[in-house]
């Protein structure tokens, strides 16, 4: 059985990572894509305006989206450049919500690594955490988070279904982005620590797809 089918299987089992994003009624999708016209016409590279921007989407909502849209948002940040094709293509998906939020574990895991990613549209602080699920070894990473959240974490301790286990950070320790989560499901680390690409180029889609599956397995956003 492939991870996906194990996890459709298990969903209604998992925790809310975030309080609300179980409930249509707090939801509000967010396009981050290249194809939004209001969001182009917005000055991303000065984060106040950016996250006043976004506040404004919101409306007291959480915002949710963008596994695999393709964003122009990051040419904010020379951190997406490689040497050849930029990266552009969101691997995650991110819940907006104010700085301070609290995380919950959605399923038994254990810590595999944390660090904090520091620079101008990176992650900021970062925690991978693994799972076992039907005998499949699987990671969900959680990046723009307080640094609060890495403080007397420890590699291996165990993070229980529904436990509180970080917060979100703000502006000036997340990266420089308006307070979100970003949550990926991983299946192959390729050796990385700490971090892992959570945009990629757009050539690498077949790649990513197969290891970076759809969050919403997990998060049951509706």
């Amino acid at each position: 059985m492939q991870l996906k089918e194990i996890l459709s299987k298990h969903q209604s089992n998992f925790h809310e990572v975030m309080k609300g994003v179980h409930d249509t009624s707090n939801l509000k999708k967010v396009d981050m894509s290249r194809y939004n016209k209001e969001l182009m016409a917005v000055d991303v590279n000065n984060t106040a305006v950016f996250t006043e921007w976004m506040e404004e989407q919101l409306d007291g909502k959480i915002g949710w989206g963008g596994y695999m849209e393709h964003r122009e948002i990051y040419r904010r940040s020379k951190h997406f450049d490689g040497q050849g094709e930029p990266r552009s293509l969101h691997l995650g998906i991110d819940l907006w919500a104010p700085a301070g939020t609290a995380l919950y574990c959605p399923l038994d895991g254990f810590v595999e690594s944390f660090a904090d990613n520091i620079g101008f549209a990176n992650y900021g602080p970062t925690i991978i955490l693994k799972h076992l699920l039907d005998g499949h070894v699987f990671y969900t990473l959680y990046g723009h988070l307080s640094r609060s959240s890495l403080i007397r974490l420890s590699i291996g301790e165990q993070i229980q279904r529904g436990s509180r286990f970080a917060t979100l950070g703000d502006n000036e320790e997340n990266g420089n982005w308006p307070p979100h989560l970003h949550f990926q499901l991983i299946t192959d680390l390729m050796g990385k620590v700490g971090d892992f690409p959570g945009v990629a180029a757009v050539s690498d889609r077949a790649l990513f797809e197969k290891i970076c599956p759809d969050p919403n397995l997990l998060l049951n956003c509706q």
